[in-house]
């Protein structure tokens, strides 16, 4: 593509499209391009002018390659509403509130002021409608006191007061509304569905296929802790399923032949066929949003305690006002208080700042499904870990494959990924990817595979039950024996590499060795949450006392629980809760699943699996748990700057009553400065709360 370069300075280009204007989806289309190149640090995009400003830390020739590189007919525009940036909805938005604005003062310089009066009345009529609707309703809420304080003003014909009054109300609703909408769009677009690849059934057999070129009828097999990526309905097999995600059940839900299922729902159990009848986008990101707004979950409770002090003040307005007038008989102070209360700052304010953070998290990389988990972040005083994919790094690799019988370990490995590349899991990846590195070719040789949570996977192979897993699954559960003549060889196993057990027909078949080294960052990260406030960091897994006791002390952790199942994490937790603290979890697997839902907040890794991304309140992207100190301190930051606009709102408010029932402020000054402080309060919502790296 050609580009004309507009303005440069150093590491900063502007350059100009061969076109007058894009679309919103080319410009959405063009962003998403430039996001797959690290050199470039920032992109922003004008669609109204065609241009695009990046910053980049490379060579200025590479940048301008990557610019001339781009093709709209090669890349083009993304028609799914899951997928767009919001660009469409901010440029509509900020569109209103430039009319609004002109149009205000417009007609003060244009109509007369006989028309004017008109105006406000027939404009005073949607206030009047909105607080008798509150009226009826049996409730004194803040809409009543609007209509109240704007019909007393047109009565002592201050109409100047009552168009002031109005014009800053709508500008008001349209932030609101603005952010709100934004806010739970970039919420929904990060829940949305990720699913690549989805196992089709063919006539000869299951193969893995591109979900793209999925189409209504198709049959696609969703195994347990497995997202089910299309609308559909189940034609074989049985399951629970968690709906949450779109429905808001907190129990999984049970699903046979001819039993309807959604787009985003994850297997928690069993494993079902189903029959695709939707393939759009757009269906399953409509509903998350309708999912989102109408959750409790998206309140903290400082939010929701300021809106109900919000409407309970708004009595006391009245009251206050009616002694002013009994008190001075004089109806200009008593109408100064009428334009002035708390609850309407209060009820703008709070929700806008959490939203705001909410979206302020998604910048980092950090999804967050509610204000309330934010402030359970910010008060919590425990933290538990998982161990793999979350303390140690999400992609172990595979050492060496030791065999136990007379099949080579190429074989074995080619059988073991056979079983294993129908789980999410981070040890099953390694062990496919280590066949896919050899050229080992793994078509389906087994039946049915079943998935025992925290344990191992079960199948059959050559008519003979074939398991792989841990060792408590493999040797004690199932009673596998190890061939006599390779005792010794299992005695020296090594003892720094965890261990997978694979065996067929009740004896040992081979032990892979897995590297699972412990992430870069972990042992700061503990430290600095120690800093932060956590009382209790605790390490909690599956794995040997051993390799439990090696990777907590190379973290900094004091207290740790090795070789736990499902059940026990979740049953410390809630020990945890009955003892007073407030818990976070952080893990990334089907079995931490249990655990992320009793926690305060649970905290999901994002490369880890479906089913807990789903159960899990917050999403942290998977290439470095810094995000847990990011996210921490931008919880504290989001109840400070809560806590400042509490005692600013109703200190600055209190003081503007006092000065209007003294006379010093007349109406129109009050509702100035109230309804102004409400505007300022609510753009600086707006503003993020941690500084620019």
């Amino acid at each position: 593509m050609k580009i004309q370069i507009r303005h440069e300075i150093r590491s900063r280009l502007r350059v100009h499209l061969p076109m007058k204007r894009m679309s919103f989806a080319e410009a959405d289309a063009l962003d998403l391009y430039l996001q797959g190149f690290s050199e470039i640090k920032e992109a922003c995009i004008y669609e109204r002018t065609a241009d695009v400003a990046v910053t980049y830390d490379c060579d200025r020739a590479r940048v301008l390659e990557v610019l001339r590189s781009f093709s709209f007919e090669e890349l083009p525009a993304r028609s799914d509403g899951s997928e767009s940036s919001g660009r469409e909805l901010s440029a509509m938005y900020r569109d209103r509130i430039a009319c609004d604005i002109m149009l205000h003062y417009a007609k003060r310089l244009v109509l007369p002021w006989s028309v004017r009066r008109i105006w406000e009345r027939v404009k005073a009529v949607r206030y009047i409608l909105r607080g008798l609707r509150s009226l009826k309703e049996g409730k004194i809420r803040v809409e009543l006191l609007d209509a109240v304080a704007i019909t007393a003003a047109i009565i002592i014909g201050d109409y100047k007061t009552a168009s002031s009054v109005m014009f800053l109300l709508k500008i008001g609703d349209t932030l609101e509304e603005w952010t709100h909408k934004r806010s739970v769009d970039d919420l929904a677009r990060r829940m949305s569905l990720n699913v690549d690849k989805v196992w089709l059934v063919t006539d000869a057999g299951e193969v893995l296929a591109d979900s793209g070129k999925i189409a209504c009828g198709d049959r696609v097999v969703v195994q347990m802790g497995n997202m089910i990526p299309f609308d559909g309905e189940v034609c074989d097999g049985e399951a629970m399923v968690n709906q949450a995600s779109m429905t808001g059940e907190s129990s999984a839900v049970r699903k046979d032949a001819g039993s309807a299922v959604f787009a985003g729902t994850v297997v928690e159990e069993g494993q079902i066929t189903v029959r695709v009848t939707q393939t759009e986008g757009c269906g399953r990101f409509d509903k998350i949003v309708k999912m989102i707004e109408e959750s409790e979950k998206l309140k903290s409770s400082l939010e929701s305690k300021a809106e109900r002090l919000a409407d309970r003040l708004v009595p006391y307005t009245f009251l206050a006002s009616g002694l002013t007038w009994l008190f001075s008989r004089n109806v200009t102070k008593a109408v100064s208080v009428l334009m002035v209360d708390y609850s309407c700052a209060l009820k703008m304010a709070m929700p806008l700042s959490v939203l705001s953070a909410i979206r302020e998290a998604a910048d980092h990389g950090i999804t967050v499904k509610g204000g309330r988990f934010l402030e359970a972040v910010a008060d919590a005083d425990t933290i538990v870990f998982d161990k793999t994919g979350t303390l140690t790094k999400a992609s172990p690799t595979v050492k060496q494959v030791i065999s136990f019988c007379e099949e080579s370990e190429d074989e074995l490995l080619r059988q073991a990924a056979c079983l294993e590349e129908h789980f999410p899991h981070s040890v099953a990846r390694a062990v496919v990817e280590a066949a896919s590195e050899k050229g080992l070719l793994h078509d389906e040789l087994h039946t049915r595979a079943e998935y025992i949570v925290a344990h191992g996977i079960a199948s059959f192979i050559d008519d003979k039950k074939a398991l792989i897993g841990s060792y408590h699954f493999v040797f004690e559960d199932e009673g596998v024996v190890i061939p006599q003549e390779y005792r010794q060889r299992f005695d020296e196993l090594p003892a720094e590499c965890s261990h997978l057990y694979f065996a067929k027909d009740g004896k040992l078949c081979a032990v892979i060795l897995i590297e699972d080294p412990m992430r870069q960052e972990s042992a700061a990260v503990v430290e600095k949450l120690g800093r932060l406030g956590f009382a209790h960091v605790v390490m909690m897994t599956g794995d040997s006392e051993r390799t439990a006791a090696a990777i907590a002390a190379s973290a900094g952790i004091e207290e740790y629980h090795a070789e736990v199942l499902p059940e026990d994490k979740a049953g410390y937790i809630e020990r945890a809760k009955a003892e007073g603290r407030r818990v976070i979890m952080v893990g990334d697997g089907i079995n931490d699943s249990p655990a992320l839902s009793a926690a305060d907040a649970g905290i999901a890794i994002s490369e880890g699996a479906e089913i807990a991304r789903q159960i899990a309140d917050i999403t942290i992207s998977g290439g470095n748990l810094e995000s847990i100190i990011t996210l921490r301190e931008l919880s504290a930051l989001l109840m400070k700057r809560i806590r400042f606009h509490y005692r600013t709102i109703v200190g600055f408010n209190t003081v503007l009553i006092a000065l209007g029932i003294a006379g010093i402020l007349p109406p129109s000054t009050s509702a100035m400065l109230h309804n102004g402080s409400t505007v300022a309060l609510g753009l600086k919502s707006l503003t993020d709360l941690m500084p620019e790296a």
